[in-house]
């Protein structure tokens, strides 16, 4: 293929990767939006550089010209979750869209790699419409938790280094990572309701000093300049030391105090 044709080539990928980034942040948004624990933590998304994909389709013995059918990474995208049980979850999230279909799974969490690689894999077939008609794009979902990803990007990374030949007493401290990276993962499975629930009270705490410094503002738009600045006075204290209670009475106060004047 001309190096002239790769970026018409890439175009459908380019557009799958955009759509889908959109598409799954849009299911953490409505989890967040109705107030419930969001299986996803972010999503991150690429298109393989064409230097990549030249290099595995020579490895694989890949012609040029069976790329699309044969590369199925060409496209990706990365689901990052906080706990284990999470990825099922995101899981069967997937597996219930009619927007995409799935080819093929692959369970490396279950099924970890020699290197202690851990993650999970889903092969799609992903609809993109183009000027030209719809074009159906493959590509690769990879659902991971942070510690999973933290260690899978630096192996990745001294995979580079080393053209994929780490020396052997490196691939043995890496095993030993990702052990302990999936016992950290194991730890905070233990933990999960209470980090929820302080993550759950961070968040309602934070949407009550919103609404507060709203109110605030708006009685200063209102030219009530003292009054204003006494319970900015008094938010400041409770962002540090007050908890929802307080926050509720301060908020309840200040809408008075704007009905009084309006």
């Amino acid at each position: 293929m001309a190096s002239k044709d790769w970026k018409t080539f890439l175009i459908p990928y380019e557009q799958a990767v955009e759509e889908l980034k959109v598409k799954l942040r849009a299911i953490r948004t409505e989890y967040r939006r109705k107030n419930d624990y969001s299986p996803i933590e972010f999503i991150t998304g690429r298109v393989k550089e064409v230097s990549s994909m030249l290099e595995k389709a020579n490895k694989f013995g890949i012609p040029h010209d069976r790329l699309a059918e044969e590369l199925e990474d060409i496209a990706g995208i990365r689901i990052m979750v906080q706990f284990v049980d999470d990825i099922e979850t995101v899981v069967q999230l997937l597996r219930g869209r009619s927007d995409m279909r799935i080819l093929y799974e692959k369970d490396y969490i279950t099924n970890v790699k020699p290197s202690g690689y851990r993650s999970y894999h889903m092969i799609i077939e992903y609809p993109v419409n183009m000027a030209s008609g719809v074009v159906n794009v493959i590509g690769e979902i990879q659902i991971r938790t942070l510690a999973m990803n933290f260690w899978a990007v630096t192996e990745h990374s001294l995979n580079y280094k080393y053209k994929q030949s780490i020396p052997e007493h490196i691939k043995i401290k890496l095993k030993a990572a990702a052990e302990s990276a999936y016992q950290l993962d194991e730890t905070m499975l233990d933990i999960k309701d209470e980090i929820k629930d302080a993550q759950k009270l961070f968040e309602v705490k934070s949407a009550l000093v919103s609404r507060i410094m709203n109110d605030i503002l708006f009685l200063m738009s209102m030219g009530k300049i003292q009054e204003a600045s006494r319970f900015q006075s008094q938010l400041n204290k409770l962002i540090e030391y007050g908890d929802v209670s307080d926050l509720n009475q301060l908020h309840q106060m200040v809408k008075k105090e704007i009905n009084r004047f309006k």
